[in-house]
């Protein structure tokens, strides 16, 4: 039980770094670079992590790494940079937690994960949370950001369903190099067709770069694909509902956005749901369940079941 929430502990960085990233992109990263964006945030995280595993891919790892690296990373980057800078910061990172659902579908599909009861009420629970808070204010919402904030959920949803069925037998930190460096690969061909040369970058958005690239992007993604490997798809979905909480704090905290009585409640049962889904607590309230009965039953044995 001790490991499981160790393991939880280590995969809710990531979506707490995430859920930062909106608010770094909209008011620190230069705008109209999605591509560019995306690729400066992926490429320096991966070659980091590269440096450090020192290990390439081999075999099938070569296009599985394209792959995921598309799906984790290059276009989810460049839809979450479209989202971030289009939508608020609360709006944006909420839509994201829509993912548990489909990890938990997935994840039966592919993985024959079958979700339990606990973490389908705890991922429902959350859900009702999200809904609470983005109809408790923000600001409006735009339609095209809506549209890419929604599409990289499910694309990355996809793609975190397929790293956990062809991770074995691959470390947490070559994994996420991998698909880091293959992620910026994708995007650069777009960036320079599309976007021309680099933004310009001053000390406040090299800043900003650097958190999304080392903290939201090499360290972030090592410990979510870490959990992965040791967590449910559904369990580490519903940590992954941390992220609008951490956004919707910063946007009221730092960004002036609304804070109604609305967004607490959606909070508190957010945490709720995360709390409910994880399986240390689903085994703790199934023991003392059982504990229950068994001393239900030995109440109504005569002598208190002795012989």
């Amino acid at each position: 039980m001790e490991a499981t929430w160790r393991w939880a502990a280590i995969t809710a960085v990531a979506p707490i770094a995430w859920g930062a990233t909106y608010f770094v992109t909209l008011h620190l990263l230069p705008h109209g670079y999605p591509f560019w964006g995306g690729a400066l945030r992926a490429l320096p995280a991966g070659l980091i992590l590269l440096a450090v595993t020192r290990r390439l891919p081999r075999g099938s790892w070569w296009w599985r790494s394209l792959v995921l690296g598309t799906l984790n990373m290059g276009a989810f980057f460049a839809l979450v940079y479209v989202a971030a800078q289009l939508l608020p910061t609360s709006i944006a990172s909420t839509v994201m937690a829509l993912s548990p659902v489909p990890l938990m579908l997935l994840g039966w599909a592919l993985l024959a994960q079958r979700p339990a009861i606990p973490a389908v009420i705890g991922a429902a629970l959350g859900i009702v949370g999200v809904v609470v808070m983005l109809a408790g204010g923000g600001g409006a919402i735009d339609g095209w950001g809506l549209a890419a904030s929604l599409t990289a959920m499910l694309m990355s949803s996809v793609g975190f369903v397929l790293a956990r069925r062809w991770s074995d037998g691959v470390d947490a930190l070559s994994l996420s190099a991998w698909q880091l460096i293959a992620g910026g690969l994708v995007l650069l061909p777009p960036a320079l067709l599309l976007e021309g040369a680099p933004p310009p970058v001053d000390a406040v958005s090299l800043g900003g770069f650097a958190f999304v690239s080392i903290v939201a992007g090499a360290i972030a993604f090592a410990c979510w694909f870490s959990g992965l490997k040791h967590l449910d798809a559904g369990v580490v979905g519903l940590i992954g509902l941390l992220n609008p909480a951490t956004g919707v704090v910063l946007g009221t905290v730092l960004a002036g956005e609304s804070f109604t009585a609305r967004q607490v409640v959606g909070l508190c049962l957010v945490a709720a749901g995360v709390l409910l889904g994880q399986p240390a607590l689903s085994a703790l309230i199934a023991r003392l369940g059982r504990r229950r009965e068994t001393e239900t039953l030995l109440a109504r044995t005569p002598n208190g079941g002795e012989q």
